[in-house]
């Protein structure tokens, strides 16, 4: 403060001088006041009679505004904390501001906030305690209300091209819808859950999602990891408020005809081959040589192979002697006859036993692993 300049309009009292805003910014009103009649209008804290807290019941999420959000707090305590501190406001005249809280806990639905504020206005130090109580409405958020009411936008089929999906098939297809939208969870979209896996269906599980954009993001990335395609058919539900049309989408991920493990005979005449990826085209190995094997289409998918079976169709047998570098005596799996058959460059000129899978009369030797 400087010398005098003037008189308080209220009361008469000289008012000292003060420091002169900034370039361009008015004076306030209240600078004409001396420091009693300031003091005596001056509102430290504003803050509410009470405060009421929306919060889900399922969830936990709070509504704020026209949405509810999802604050992650440990209890009702914390979302109080926020509550009061989200209300509450300093005078802009006041520095050097500090501010704590203590929570009594009343009931499970109310909390009073026990707070304390100090700062410095005009050079003075001003202290103030109130109360604010805090109540916990709880109700049932849209996100949690829709998933209660069995609501969902698109569907997912799992299925297999003539055939149905593996039980490891099926599992990874769910883990991987599961993984995606918990990701999505993770990263605040509220949109985004599973309202039911069904695996009863033999013919593969069907997924049931919030939105189209999630079904079709789930579709292909179960297409993505283990080939095959993706079908979608819509259905018209309903129209929105603003007469827009609203449809459900199915996707079907159809999974290719083959997967790893499966015997198959290209019928080129070079053997039959184990298969290690349908992904796009096929890939294996030749159970003759142990020759890696890769072939398409003549045009999009895989190629037109004769099924034979499947690695886990194999039995054990008995090697009666290795011949040479390409054929190897063995003892047919059913018949118990010695029999010569090619040997592929995996088998062990050591093993005493080979797994072995049977193509009418023709026995082949199957890798280990």
């Amino acid at each position: 403060m400087t010398e005098s300049r003037g008189f308080c309009p209220e009361c008469g009292e000289t008012v000292a001088e003060r420091a002169e805003p900034r370039p361009g910014a008015p004076r306030a009103d209240s600078d004409a006041l001396c420091d009693s009649c300031y003091f005596d209008e001056f509102d430290f804290i504003d803050a509410p009679e009470r405060v009421q807290v929306s919060v889900c019941g399922r969830c936990g999420a709070v509504h704020r505004g026209n949405r509810w959000v999802d604050v992650g707090a440990v209890d009702y305590t914390d979302i109080a904390i926020d509550a009061v501190s989200e209300s509450l406001s300093v005078h802009i005249d006041a520095a050097n501001v500090e501010w704590g809280v203590e929570p009594e806990q009343v009931d499970e639905t109310t909390i009073r906030m026990h707070c304390t504020f100090s700062g410095v206005v005009r050079e003075t130090l001003l202290e103030e305690e109130l109360i604010v109580p805090v109540r916990i409405a709880k109700e049932v958020c849209d996100r949690c209300g829709r998933i209660a009411g069995g609501y969902y936008a698109s569907i997912v089929q799992v299925r297999a091209e003539d055939r149905e999906p593996t039980d490891d098939e099926a599992a990874e297809a769910i883990e991987i819808a599961e993984s995606y939208v918990a990701g999505k969870e993770a990263d605040g979209d509220r949109e985004a859950f599973i309202t039911e896996i069904d695996t009863d269906d033999d013919a593969g599980p069907t997924i049931k999602l919030s939105t189209n954009k999630l079904g079709q993001a789930v579709a292909n990335r179960i297409t993505d990891r283990f080939g095959g395609t993706v079908d979608d058919h819509p259905t018209l539900v309903t129209e929105d408020s603003d007469g827009n049309e609203v449809y459900r989408v199915t996707f079907v991920a159809r999974l290719p005809k083959y997967t790893a493990g499966d015997v198959v005979d290209p019928e080129d005449g070079d053997g039959p081959v184990l298969v290690r990826s349908a992904h796009n085209n096929l890939t294996g190995r030749r159970l003759t040589t142990g020759d890696p094997y890769e072939a398409s289409g003549n045009g999009d998918g895989l190629p037109t192979v004769e099924p034979i079976g499947h690695r886990r169709d194999a039995v054990e047998t008995t090697v009666v002697t290795v011949e040479d570098d390409h054929s190897i005596q063995l003892l047919d799996p059913e018949s118990y006859e010695a029999k010569t058959v090619a040997r592929p460059d995996f088998v062990d000129p050591d093993a005493e036993t080979v797994p072995v899978v049977k193509d009418g009369g023709d026995v082949y030797i199957l890798p280990e692993s």
